[in-house]
């Protein structure tokens, strides 16, 4: 059992925890203030309670925003458990009924994953949680891993290099890279040599150099940890670069390109755009995707959405419908 420091808790009151909880969602003491109704001097005077109580500057201000310490990124799972568990203790019950609950989850994926996952996962809603709702948030890679500890979304999904402290990590399923064709492409049939896939006219997922500097938000060496590098045009002849899985396999259902994709991806669209599946002509790496929560959280609700997700990666197969 915890010895248990009275004087310390007394200091710190759940209306301080949840200006924390805010802080780090919104990281501006005006948004915070607005969201709960005090005024921004009130906000202030609880952040400066919350650096005595904690020992730590928690937050800070960087230009017009704040910026949280190492440590306040460690604290926000556990400040997130401790109001999650006072709330499911103050209405005297901490169960999830699917069946009447109107609860909407967030969750943080790229679109491939909001495609392979998303009308199985309506499908189970409407089953077993009419009520319920789910927001698909297009993030990946080191921004999904970030509105996870803010509390932004409940769950990311996607394939991460480093899960940092305070985030648990389980693989959902595991997938390889095939390659995509149309049906009826006149020099791949059945399958694709290394030359044709030289030589053949490759519609690639991600950016060329020269066009990285007007997209802010992508980051060459997270995108290649996690995908992979682009491949040497003097070796590989690319033909169109994209930032859409789905509109590459559009295109190639109506072209002559060839799309390099995850298996399951190209499982999704082969039948509705006529497309073959096939091995790619070299050693394709398997990959683990993964499903991403806070440590600690008890939530009945988030087990139950995660169960789902786990039973979909299993055995729901894409169909045509």
């Amino acid at each position: 059992m915890i010895d248990l420091d009275y004087n310390n808790i007394r200091r710190l009151d759940g209306g301080l925890l949840i200006v924390f909880r805010e802080l780090l969602r919104k990281r501006r003491t005006t948004d915070v203030a607005r969201t709960m109704g005090l005024s921004q001097s009130a906000v202030s005077h609880a952040l400066a309670r919350l650096r005595d109580v904690f020992g730590d500057p928690l937050f800070i201000r960087r230009s017009h925003t704040l910026e949280p310490t190492r440590r306040a990124i460690e604290l926000g799972p556990q400040i997130e458990a401790l109001l999650e568990l006072t709330a499911s203790t103050l209405s005297g019950t901490d169960q999830f009924a699917p069946e009447t609950s109107t609860r909407h989850f967030a969750i943080a994926w790229p679109e491939t994953f909001a495609v392979i996952f998303g009308a199985a996962l309506i499908r189970v809603l409407q089953r077993q949680a009419p009520n319920a709702a789910f927001a698909s948030r297009d993030l990946l890679l080191e921004a999904a891993l970030e509105g996870v500890l803010r509390g932004d979304v409940d769950l990311a999904i996607g394939q991460f290099a480093h899960i940092p402290t305070g985030l648990t990590a389980n693989t959902l399923y595991t997938d390889q890279y095939c390659c995509v064709a149309r049906k009826g492409h006149p020099h791949i049939k059945g399958l694709v040599s290394l030359e044709s896939y030289a030589n053949t006219g490759l519609i690639y997922f991600g950016l060329p150099a020269s066009l990285r500097v007007v997209d802010p938000t992508y980051d060459r060496q997270q995108s290649d940890r996690a995908y992979g590098s682009i491949p040497d045009p003097n070796t590989v002849n690319v033909t169109a670069y994209v930032t859409s899985w789905p509109a590459a396999l559009m295109m190639a259902s109506q072209s002559d390109g060839i799309v390099d994709c995850p298996r399951r991806l190209a499982e999704q669209f082969a039948l509705t755009l006529d497309l073959q599946i096939l091995d790619l002509p070299y050693e394709a790496p398997q990959y683990d995707v993964q499903l991403i929560r806070r440590d600690g959280a008890t939530d009945q609700g988030l087990d139950w959405l995660e169960s789902r997700l786990f039973d979909i990666a299993r055995g729901e197969r894409p169909t045509s419908r």
